[in-house]
């Protein structure tokens, strides 16, 4: 039997710009997976990195507390993975946290496995019934420093009945003021609309983190957001400033992920973050554990990317750099 003749490897190109960069040469055997299978080693340093269980690295704490509201009414964006995520981060890195969870879904609740069943006190408690935030608010098991305020089913009637209230716009924001807690940065988890709920997150804060899938629908509702916070500057809290914008679901793979990023950088410029949070397993197993991926498994990708996303923040709030003790 006569046996076929062997194929031969294909070569690097003698001639031509490869030639001038062998490395730039990728033979079509070579997989095209940019590590996404780190070495053990490896992601066991991240891991260290990220839990901090010497509590020895920190990241640099603000002159004064930041308050961030997480919106985009376009849901599936992963506001409430980014709240969730950024808040363990700056916790296990020396930050005094507090979450709200502002969203009827309950979703940041469960992210963090606080109880958030029906007759629990929640954030609607504080909206109509002005309970003041320090009685609601619960310390997260397993994360020094970290509280969240939960929400329940309740909240989702919350839309209606603040119509009929005085000052509703400005419930959360007199609730936040009241809390005698000292917090370094206080995250409101919005729920996808442009209602009452998002406006009182709004008032209260002083800064806006926009989570943009992506993806071109994303890009669709922007202007109307932007429009709408612009609004709420005008009329009723002059303070509001969009500080940072998140580029979320990157898909390296795809051109359109590209083509969205940079028509985000190009259009927001500087308040764009560097750090951009890939599609990862990881990141959407996690909440089905009750945890954040910075715990569930600190050494993925996804992990990484919102810590180097909270390394950012915490950079943009003070001058000083990321150091030891800070």
């Amino acid at each position: 039997m006569v046996q076929p003749a062997p194929q031969p490897h294909p070569q690097p190109p003698t001639s031509g710009p490869e030639a001038a960069d062998p490395g730039a040469y990728v033979s079509r055997e070579t997989s095209s997976r940019e590590d996404d299978d780190p070495p053990l080693a490896m992601e066991a340093m991240r891991a260290v990195q990220i839990l901090n269980p010497s509590g020895e690295v920190t990241m640099p704490r603000p002159d004064r507390p930041r308050i961030m509201c997480v919106a985009n009414q376009k849901g599936g964006v992963g506001k409430t993975t980014t709240t969730v995520n950024l808040a363990v981060a700056l916790a296990l890195h020396g930050n005094r946290v507090l979450v709200v969870d502002l969203d009827p879904q309950g979703n940041a609740s469960t992210g963090l496995n606080v109880p958030h069943h029906a007759g629990i006190p929640d954030v609607y408690d504080c909206l109509i019934d002005n309970v003041p935030l320090a009685e609601v608010a619960q310390a997260v098991e397993g994360i020094p420093n970290l509280w969240c305020v939960p929400a329940t089913i309740d909240l989702a009637g919350a839309e209606i009945e603040l119509v009929s209230v005085v000052a509703r716009e400005s419930r959360l924001a007199r609730a936040i003021a009241a809390h005698p807690g000292q917090f370094d940065y206080v995250f409101i988890d919005c729920p996808p609309s442009l209602g009452l709920l998002t406006v009182n997150a709004l008032v209260a804060a002083q800064e806006v983190l926009i989570p943009i899938q992506c993806e071109y629908y994303a890009l669709e509702g922007l202007n109307q957001l932007i429009n709408n916070i612009n609004l709420v500057r005008q009329h009723l809290n002059p303070t509001l400033d969009v500080s940072t914008i998140l580029l979320t679901m990157y898909d390296r793979r795809t051109r359109l992920a590209d083509a969205v990023e940079q028509d985000v950088r190009n259009h927001f410029g500087d308040k764009v973050l560097q750090a951009v949070i890939p599609r990862n397993v990881r990141v959407s197993e996690a909440p089905s554990y009750g945890q954040s991926v910075m715990t569930y498994d600190p050494g993925s990708r996804g992990a990484t990317s919102y810590f180097e996303a909270a390394q950012e923040i915490a950079e943009r709030g003070v001058k000083e750099p990321v150091g030891r003790n800070a």
